[in-house]
């Protein structure tokens, strides 16, 4: 294989997949793919950084045989303990005996849950070090971002942070592995705030106390578990993770997602005035239709923008069931403080707004007004449709 090299005696083995559909089994990825990064340190001591999920084992072994030999490595340090991160272990436990293990106190019943691995294991506590010839790592716990017992690992030599799922994103590597050299960067930047969204946005408050307490680190490089190495500008990333964790007390930016659901229509003809109001007010709105859009691509929406606009018929006297399915995932997420209306239509009950409410409530979204409207929208309805767009447009710029 060709070397990939980051820095001094550290080089890139990880592989990509382009052949999972569902990342954790909910989020798509068949149309990005991802990358498993895992990293060796060829030094005094040979040491493997996280490893790749269990069906692209031999990818994965033939990557590090281009470094040294498996039955040569010293010491393998899992930075997190799920099983994109470290499905190859046990096969690599077997060519790798002599191998230690390192990880935090609380991944140590993990790999015996997950693995059946009880020996050979040294656990590191925040601010350990690893003293592996010219250099000595350092581990730093940051719990929850996004399991508890995820930490990072450090080379002060090189300035080079082995970061985990922290400053990760979708997308398989497309030839290029480094910020500098990818030449189409904004497209990484959208998969990294889907991943986001997806995967760490719970975790807003762990995100940041993680960058707080990495302050302290003289950072050239940022080399995360799944996506770019960021090794011209490691601070955009920071500052770009730093900012979609902020969203959950400030909102989000002035912007509008709008949400929509329709059975016969009706709410679809509202949604379109509304929609022209929203322009009208200056801000052009993301829409997504609910029934046929999954939530990894509408969570992004609503993390960023500080407005949402909720547009959904009574179903069955209670919300049309996609739009319970977003608002829940929002809930899971804890996408909070947003500027909010609805409207929607209603046959023989309403219910949809009332439930609206109950789901969000928890979530501090202020509902500015709402428009409900019995069967189909006359033109006077149509009008005050295209006003309320206007309005959440003014109401979040």
């Amino acid at each position: 294989m060709r070397e990939i090299k980051l820095a001094d005696d550290i080089f890139w083995v990880g592989v990509n997949d382009r052949t999972t559909d569902l990342f954790e089994g909910l989020w798509p990825i068949e149309s990005t793919g991802i990358s498993y990064n895992s990293y060796a340190i060829k030094d005094k001591k040979n040491v493997l950084i996280d490893l790749a999920k269990a069906f692209k084992t031999d990818d994965f072994l033939n990557q590090i045989a281009g470094i040294f030999p498996p039955a040569e490595i010293d010491y393998i340090v899992l930075n997190h303990m799920e099983p994109d991160h470290t499905g190859v272990i046990r096969t690599l436990r077997m060519l790798a005996p002599k191998a230690e293990i390192l990880c935090s106190p609380k991944a140590v019943p993990m790999l015996a849950d997950y693995y059946g691995i009880t020996g050979g294991i040294r656990q590191v506590n925040d601010g350990d070090t690893l003293d592996i010839g010219t250099r000595k790592l350092s581990f730093h716990h940051i719990p929850f971002v996004h399991w508890p017992e995820t930490m990072v690992t450090y080379d002060p030599k090189t300035k080079v942070l082995f970061s985990c799922d922290a400053f990760g994103g979708y997308g398989a590597l497309q030839g290029t592995l480094f910020d500098d050299e990818c030449i189409n960067i904004d497209y990484y930047e959208k998969e990294s705030l889907r991943y986001y969204a997806n995967i760490v946005a719970k975790f807003a408050t762990p995100v940041q106390k993680a960058i707080k307490k990495l302050e302290g680190l003289e950072v050239g490089c940022i080399a995360p578990s799944h996506g770019l190495v960021w090794r011209k500008s490691p601070s955009r990333i920071i500052e770009l993770y730093a900012k979609w964790a902020e969203y959950g007390t400030s909102g989000g930016e002035k912007g509008v997602t709008l949400l929509y659901g329709s059975m016969y229509g009706n709410t679809e003809a509202m949604m379109n005035a509304v929609a022209e109001g929203i322009a009208a007010g200056g801000i052009t709105p993301e829409i997504f239709d609910v029934a046929r859009t999954h939530t990894s691509y509408m969570l992004p929406a609503l993390l960023a923008n500080r407005g949402v606009v909720v547009g959904a018929p009574t179903y069955e006297a209670s919300l049309f069931p996609y739009m319970t399915t977003i608002l829940e995932k929002a809930a899971l997420k804890n996408i909070r403080n947003k500027k909010a209306v609805y409207f929607g239509s209603y046959g023989w009950s309403k219910g949809a707004l009332k439930k609206t409410l109950e789901m969000t409530q928890p979530l501090g979204w202020e509902f500015l007004e709402n428009l409900e409207f019995a069967g189909a929208a006359d033109d006077d309805t149509i009008a005050r449709g295209y006003d309320l767009g206007r309005r959440i447009a003014e109401a979040v710029r």
